[in-house]
């Protein structure tokens, strides 16, 4: 078949399925052995993605259906590469990263959460990012010690 007779997009719209790098953080990549091997999974399945829309005739979907694993798999690449295992706390006499602190509020509430990575950091799931307010906080402090969180206060209850 003549290329003449193919609907191709013009350069602009083909440009346009191109999108820009994710933004890689500034901090150091500290990353639990977990949270290494989850960072190892999303590349392998971007890569995947990547490989199964790279099969599509059509030049123009493909374009559309490769933009996001591309930069999916260039990110986790990175991330991989630029990785730093921390690995777990051998004492629980202070919080570090890795460790799984527990905390009340003045209000009552008791909140526990993991200190990990910012790839692996879910606070849903009970872990936040090393970088985030209320870890650095936290970060070298012992059981007993209070912290101040603008007008709250929060106790640390455990350390694990």
């Amino acid at each position: 078949m003549s290329t003449a007779f193919m609907k191709e997009e013009s350069a602009e719209a083909a440009a346009e399925t191109v999108l820009p790098d994710r933004p890689i953080s500034s901090h150091p990549n500290l990353v639990t052995e977990a949270g290494l091997k989850a960072l190892e999974l999303q590349l392998q399945e971007a890569r995947k993605a990547y490989d199964t829309a790279n099969a599509i005739e059509d030049i123009n979907e493909r374009r559309r259906q490769t933009a996001i694993p591309l930069r999916d798999a260039r990110y986790f690449a990175e991330r991989v590469r630029t990785a730093e295992v921390v690995t777990a706390p051998g004492s629980s006499d202070v919080v570090v990263f890795g460790s799984t602190v527990t905390y009340s509020r003045e209000d009552g509430r008791v909140q526990k959460y993991r200190i990990v990575g910012e790839d692996e950091a879910d606070p849903r799931a009970g872990s936040i990012s090393y970088v985030s307010p209320v870890a650095r906080l936290l970060m070298g402090k012992k059981v007993g010690d209070v912290v101040s969180l603008g007008k709250e206060e929060l106790e640390i209850a455990a350390i694990e």
